[in-house]
């Protein structure tokens, strides 16, 4: 072991540790927003409970999110220097657009958002929460054109003085292909998250024997209000609101489903196009094919230069790669003997048991989750209440599903560019910071390590917490006067 295998693992650790953040962060913060829309639109307090409800666990992980993905931001100057020499100029473009204006953006209105709610005008309050979510989404995409340009280097050249590679078309760098097809199967797959804990929250809180009891002793008085409660809903309506949840977002959860499938679908052509090792690791596909055959399970030899035993579907592979059922896919063999003529000696072949066994991992997580999804939904056929056990237990573990298959779908596409750090352009061995050793870089890792493991228990207790504590008992915010002039009723909550 070196400071090279330390800072990978370190670099590989800290990110998929902060993408566990990210998915749930930007697919709340839109299903929220939709929720307070439907309120605004409607005036039903349910909508307002569920969005303060929700907006609540958002506002949680979004705070863990922003800490985690500072210390990630750091590595770049600690562990990876000449990584980040070489790139700069065309690296720090994309993230310097997300942080002025993304971020920024994202920030400042959740923050009148959250301060916001008896100081604005609805309509105001509701455009913060919305600019908020655009924010999120747009920081996303600056992130993943930045990441886009690693796996297919577009826009730049290298500078013969220098060695660095320098920005000629930002243009270019924003609409990278990869980034175009990138961008919406990663929403896809932050909705697959958001809808799952939706669910999973309202199920559980279904089930609960006060809710079962209040189903039961509420169906026939309906939506009732308590007056002896000064505005406060009955346990009847909390049911009623948690229904409409489960349903919400086990919708959400399998139209995300399909358009995670039919984003996959078109990122493969791509990724067959510009980086072909990776489609053949992927697959574990070690020699050339037309037509070549997707691989439903593969058992390969110790060292991963050989298939043992194989069982396939004709011609899907090939379809997937090309769009053409006959298509050629490239092996892993050819591929590999192809770079060595191209780039030197060496090899160019990822980990294939990680990439082969990281792209099953991130499809079966996920189908599995939209099959939930569609349990809970004939669970609720003509207003039944999803109170069975079974959906329960399995509702209670969907969240962890699409959250797995997202953080191993991160895996594949990182460790399947290897041994490259920028394709084609850097290996990650050159990137590296030549003056840390691996003592410091040790040290590094563990501390992170344990902060983050610190974190971690803080983040789910706080979660669990909150959610157990069911919908708030709300009256809606009132308009702010018009023309008054105490500070409380201003406009906006910092007026002078």
């Amino acid at each position: 072991m070196d400071a090279l295998d330390v800072a990978r693992w370190q670099f590989g650790v800290t990110t998929v540790y902060h993408f566990l953040f990210v998915p749930l962060t930007i697919g709340l913060s839109v299903l929220v927003a939709i929720l307070q829309t439907r309120w605004h639109r409607t005036g039903e307090l349910r909508y307002l409970r569920l969005t303060k409800f929700y907006g609540k666990l958002f506002l949680i992980n979004f705070a863990m999110g922003v800490v985690t993905g500072i210390v990630q931001e750091f590595q770049f100057g600690m562990n990876w220097s000449d990584y980040s020499r070489f790139v700069g100029d065309v690296f720090g473009a994309p993230l310097a657009i997300e942080a002025l204006l993304a971020f920024f953006l994202e920030s400042t209105f959740l923050g009148l958002w959250i301060f916001g709610w008896d100081r604005l005008p609805r309509r105001i309050h509701l455009a913060t929460i919305w600019a908020a979510a655009i924010g999120s989404t747009l920081s996303a995409y600056f992130i993943l054109a930045a990441n886009s340009w690693m796996q297919n280097p577009v826009g730049y050249r290298i500078n013969p003085d220098t060695g660095r590679a320098e920005l000629t078309d930002i243009v270019a760098v924003l609409t990278n292909k990869v980034t175009l097809v990138t961008f919406p199967h990663t929403l896809a797959g932050c909705f697959l998250v958001a809808g799952a804990l939706m669910v999973s929250i309202a199920l559980w809180h279904l089930r609960r024997p006060s809710g079962r009891k209040a189903d039961e002793a509420g169906s026939d008085a309906g939506a009732r209000q308590d007056p002896a409660t000064d505005g406060n809903t009955t346990a009847g309506e909390d049911r009623a609101a948690f229904r409409f949840a489960a349903r919400f977002g086990a919708w959400v959860t399998l139209a995300a489903a399909v358009a995670v499938v039919i984003t996959g679908d078109l990122q493969g052509k791509i990724m067959t196009q510009v980086q072909p090792m990776k489609m053949a690791a992927a697959e574990a596909l070690y020699t050339t094919e037309a037509p070549a055959s997707f691989s439903v399970l593969t058992v390969g030899s110790l060292d991963g230069d050989r298939e043992l035993f194989a069982i396939k579907i004709p011609y899907l592979l090939s379809f997937l790669g090309t769009g053409d059922p006959n298509g050629q896919v490239q092996g892993i063999n050819d591929l590999q003997a192809q770079y060595v003529a191209q780039y030197g000696p060496g090899s160019y072949t990822p980990v294939i048991p990680v990439t082969y066994w990281s792209f099953r991992f991130m499809i079966g997580f996920g189908l599995a989750a939209a099959a939930i999804a569609a349990w809970v939904l004939w669970a609720q056929r003509r207003g039944r209440t999803p109170n069975s056990r079974w959906l329960v237990r399995a509702g209670l573990v969907m969240p962890v599903l699409p959250l797995a298959a997202n953080c191993f779908g991160w895996i594949f596409t990182e460790m399947g560019r290897q041994p490259w750090v920028v394709f084609g352009e850097m290996l990650t061995r050159d990137g590296v910071s030549r003056s840390v050793s691996l003592a410091e870089v040790l040290t590094s890792f563990t501390a992170f390590t344990l902060v983050y493991a610190t974190l971690a228990v803080v983040e789910v207790r706080l979660l669990l917490r909150y959610a157990r504590a069911g919908l708030p008992d709300t009256t809606p915010p009132p308009e702010p006067a018009p023309g008054a002039d105490d500070d409380e009723n201003r406009p906006l909550a910092f007026a002078y």
